[in-house]
């Protein structure tokens, strides 16, 4: 088992009606003064914005609203909040919404203590060390992410088409509300993303340079049947709570390092797919599942016995002892039927309606790795023509 430190300091608080403890939670951070930040209208039709606002007043805590996120937070509204948070005052950011929401608001937290622009953060192009973010927390309404518990964020440059991400501790919740009830609207579509989303984590932590560390693997393999059980249910009775709470609490083991400890973690397919995502704006959960299995049939025989046992622990298949591969194999196959399964692509021509052009791979796996300045995932590295490679594959 390699070394690792844990940290996880996020207070969550879930269950029924938990969304009314916000300004009490935010006064006890000691915030006087909250940016709301949020995505669509629906916030506001389906009440819970009311009910926000109607907390934080009771609490005495004034505030300002800042809404318009998009799946893939741009960097323009980052910066409009920084101005607003500069501007008004504001000590402590508060999310509603789900991972794209929160994305954004750490970027906003960074932003508003930073002397430059927040984008040379996220862009790698910053010398200078990151130290300081404004006080978080967020009232979750998809599950998906794993953002609200996290260390890191995402953001993407609309004018670059680039999509970038950045880890620090300090952009770290201080909370998060979490209640099941709240995502019960959610379309069936972005239900299916999330799902998606919170195997990727866990696949992304789970595929790793090898180290043993049973506790680690008995932790992820369990966050991955979980979901994978009660995703099928759930797009079958989308208003049951209990399908609902299993996912909303996988989304958060997934993302909150807890099923990676002791291992180095890849994140190869969580690169290539930020270019996809950057190049046509599509949603990242259905980027991710267009994808991982080019990906996983790229690489498995850097460490077949990893997807031997993938496939055996996760999808109850038996290990054939003559022919590991196609043990392996079949593994991949079966998530690659799952994602099917729950309404998802399997190719780049299914996420985006076509297949990419040559000019289109170049220019995507040349800015994956940077332009040259670095070599992406860890259970085999990539460079420029692998990721070209595995781009082709997902045609």
């Amino acid at each position: 088992m390699q070394a690792f430190e844990f940290n996880c300091t996020t207070r969550v608080i879930f269950g029924k009606d938990t969304q009314q403890r916000v300004g009490g939670e935010i006064q006890a951070w000691g915030g006087t003064k909250v940016l709301v930040h949020y995505g669509s209208a629906s916030a506001r039709k389906n009440g819970l914005l009311d009910q926000v606002e109607q907390s934080l007043k009771e609490a005495g805590i004034p505030y300002v609203l800042l809404g318009g996120v998009v799946p893939n937070p741009l960097i323009e509204l980052v910066r409009e909040g920084v101005e607003l948070c500069r501007k008004e005052g504001v000590d402590f950011l508060l999310g509603v919404g789900g991972g794209s929401v929160i994305d954004s608001l750490k970027a906003i937290g960074f932003g508003a203590k930073y002397d430059g622009d927040v984008w040379d953060i996220y862009d790698g192009c910053t010398k200078k060390p990151i130290t300081q973010s404004l006080p978080i927390g967020s009232i979750v309404t998809i599950a998906a992410a794993g953002s609200e518990t996290s260390s890191s964020s995402v953001l993407t440059n609309g004018a670059l088409k680039r999509k970038r991400g950045y880890k620090s501790e300090i952009c770290r919740p201080k909370f998060a509300i979490m209640n099941p009830e709240l995502t019960y609207t959610l379309p069936a579509y972005q239900t299916s993303c999330g799902i998606v989303d919170i195997l990727l984590h866990t696949f992304e932590r789970y595929f790793s340079p090898r180290a043993e560390n049973q506790m680690s693997d008995l932790l992820a393999e369990a966050v991955l049947r979980n979901t994978i059980a009660n995703g099928r249910l759930l797009l079958e009775e989308p208003n049951n709570y209990k399908y609902r709470s299993e996912i909303l609490w996988a989304g958060n083991l997934s993302h909150n390092d807890l099923t990676g400890l002791g291992y180095t973690g890849d994140w190869g397919s969580h690169q290539i797919e930020h270019e996809l995502g950057g190049m046509f704006d599509v949603a990242h959960g259905a980027g991710l599942a267009a994808i991982w299995a080019s990906w996983a049939r790229y690489v498995y025989k850097a460490d077949i016995m990893r997807f031997v046992q993938f496939a055996n622990k996760v999808w109850d298949i038996e290990i054939n002892y003559n022919n590991y591969e196609e043990t392996a194999l079949a593994g991949i196959k079966a998530t690659e039927a799952y994602f099917t399964s729950i309404q998802m692509p399997t190719s780049i021509r299914q996420l985006i309606g076509r297949s990419l052009t040559e000019d289109e791979v170049a220019e995507l796996s040349a800015s994956c790795v940077h332009f040259g300045k670095r070599t992406i995932g860890q259970f085999k590295k990539l460079g420029k023509e692998d990721v070209a490679e595995i781009y082709r594959m997902a045609q």
